[in-house]
């Protein structure tokens, strides 16, 4: 059962010649029909597979798979998936497939299509895209279909669905995960949603995020819950918090949709808030510091390093083994708490 037929063993068993047998593997030059037929049902009793990564190899052939990603020194969150591509990056070189990383500032759409523009001047074989800006990752990713590039999208997926493929959360129902933390910590009261640092117009995917903690409310025959939303800059939310803390003395939850919530976290602790409960997303080394002090209650851990070792991953296996890349593959949804943070941090 697990014989490893070489093409002379293939060629006994059907009844032609090994130069046959070679030619309809590599489906180049002249085979009769019946030596075809011979073959094919030889190779599909036996289910054959052959060795891609030796041919690859013994062919110096080179696969290039080019990442678009935010610039890790400006928003940390993506250091993570940096690891992660780094690591799948060594898993393939192996195989010769390189992984360059062309890195975009995730605070200005005109870097997004600058660097667009490079990646297309690689030429790569394939692209792995984080699409921060909705509508530049739509062009982007019409750019690349157009020149037959396959294109995998992670962490924010764009839809209607353009890319080959999506590795990431389901956005919505993340929101719908952080609604039900609410209702069973608070069970009731005023909660604000906060976008930081985001054209919310741009970015689809707080607005699926919000849309998901919405409607989990809104299907409730009861709901006592009064929803507000919140947008700020990352540099005037101490003072602009503070401000509407004072005027929304009712509030008792805060919902962050973004991985800075150890920046909302900051302001309640300066206040000496401590009756607020804080959900927001990653293990950020500021988040968790806040996790344990108890000024954030939970966090939702979107686990970015697998999410881009996965996108990497899914490229270089359909190029070397031409496996279909899958259009949705979602990841499970974390909840941490202080309790049991410490074993997401070890692993």
């Amino acid at each position: 059962m697990n014989k490893k037929y070489t093409i002379k063993d293939i060629a006994l068993l059907a009844g032609v010649s090994k130069g046959t047998v070679d030619r309809v593997l590599h489906k180049r030059g002249k085979v009769s029909d019946t030596a075809l037929k011979k073959v094919t049902a030889i190779l599909e009793t036996i289910d054959y597979k052959p060795n891609l990564i030796a041919q690859n190899l013994k062919n110096n052939k080179t696969y290039h798979i080019c990442v678009l990603l935010p610039d890790p020194n400006i928003d940390n969150y993506w250091q993570r998936c940096k690891i992660g591509i780094l690591n799948a990056s060594q898993d393939f070189e192996p195989f010769n497939v390189i992984v360059s990383i062309i890195e975009f500032n995730p605070q200005f759409t005109e870097s997004f299509v600058e660097n667009h523009q490079k990646a297309l001047k690689q030429n790569p074989d394939a692209v792995l895209l984080a699409p921060l800006f909705y509508k530049e990752a739509q062009t982007a990713i019409t750019d690349y279909k157009n020149l037959n590039i396959p294109v995998l999208t992670f962490n924010n997926q764009v839809t209607p669905i353009t890319a080959d493929g999506f590795v990431g959360q389901d956005l919505i129902q993340s929101g719908r995960v952080a609604a039900r933390l609410f209702e069973t910590t608070i069970r009731s009261g005023h909660i604000t949603i906060i976008h930081i640092n985001e054209d919310i117009s741009n970015a689809k995917h707080m607005q699926e995020k919000e849309s998901g903690f919405r409607t989990y409310f809104e299907s409730k025959e009861e709901n006592a819950f009064k929803i507000s939303t919140l947008h700020v800059e990352a540099d005037k939310l101490h003072a602009l918090l503070t401000n509407y803390l004072e005027n929304n003395t009712d509030t008792k939850g805060l919902f962050i949709t973004t991985s800075k919530s150890y920046l909302v976290a900051e302001t309640l602790e300066a206040l000496r808030i401590n009756d607020i409960t804080l959900v927001g997303y990653d293990l950020l080394d500021l988040n968790v510091k806040y996790l344990n002090s108890g000024h954030i209650t939970y966090l939702i851990n979107q686990n970015p390093k697998h999410q881009a070792h996965l996108g990497v991953t899914s490229l270089a296996e359909h190029l070397i083994y031409q496996n279909k890349i899958s259009k949705t593959t979602y990841l499970p949804l974390d909840i941490i708490n202080s309790e049991n943070v410490k074993q997401y941090i070890t692993n």
